[in-house]
C-alpha cells in the first residue's frame, strides 16, 4: 500500500498535477520591485525553472515590455481576449516574454504566464531597461 501512494504521488508531481512548490517571482527595475505569480502550467513551470535571469526588455507599442529569447518555451493553451494591465504573457510567433503594462483594446493569441500585482506603470517612462527576474518568496 506505501508504495502504491508513493507511486500515486510521483505520477501527481511528473503530470503537473500536483505542483507543491507555488511560484512567486520578482522583476526587478530600475532600483524598484515588482511581485508576480506565476500561472500553473508548461510555460511558467519551464520560465520559472531558468531563474534567476537578468535581461534588457525593449519597450514596444507604448504598452509592453518584450523580451525576444533565445529558446522557445512550450505552450499549452492559448488565449486570444483582452489582456489585463500587469499581464506577464508568452508570445511564441516571436518566443517573446511580455509584461504588458498599458491597455490599448487589442486582442491578440498569447500563453498567460501569470500577472503582476501593482507597479507597471513603471513601465511607462522607462523606455527599454535592464530586468533582473527572481524567484520570489
Amino acid at each position: 500500500m506505501k508504495n502504491l501512494f508513493c507511486a500515486l504521488i510521483i505520477f501527481l508531481v511528473m503530470t503537473g498535477t500536483l505542483y507543491a512548490q507555488e511560484m512567486k517571482i520578482t522583476i526587478t527595475a530600475n532600483g524598484k520591485t515588482l511581485n508576480a505569480a506565476l500561472e500553473d502550467n508548461p510555460a511558467s513551470r519551464e520560465l520559472f525553472s531558468r531563474l534567476p535571469m537578468t535581461i534588457t526588455m525593449q519597450d514596444l507599442y507604448s504598452r509592453e515590455m518584450c523580451y525576444f529569447m533565445k529558446d522557445s518555451l512550450p505552450t499549452g493553451k492559448l488565449v486570444s481576449d483582452n489582456y489585463r494591465v500587469g499581464d506577464l504573457i508568452y508570445w511564441p510567433p516571436q518566443k517573446c516574454l511580455v509584461i504588458l503594462y498599458r491597455q490599448n483594446g487589442e486582442k491578440f493569441t498569447r500563453q498567460y504566464l501569470g500577472h503582476i500585482d501593482s507597479g507597471v506603470e513603471m513601465f511607462e517612462t522607462t523606455g527599454d531597461t535592464e530586468i533582473t527576474i527572481k524567484a520570489g518568496l
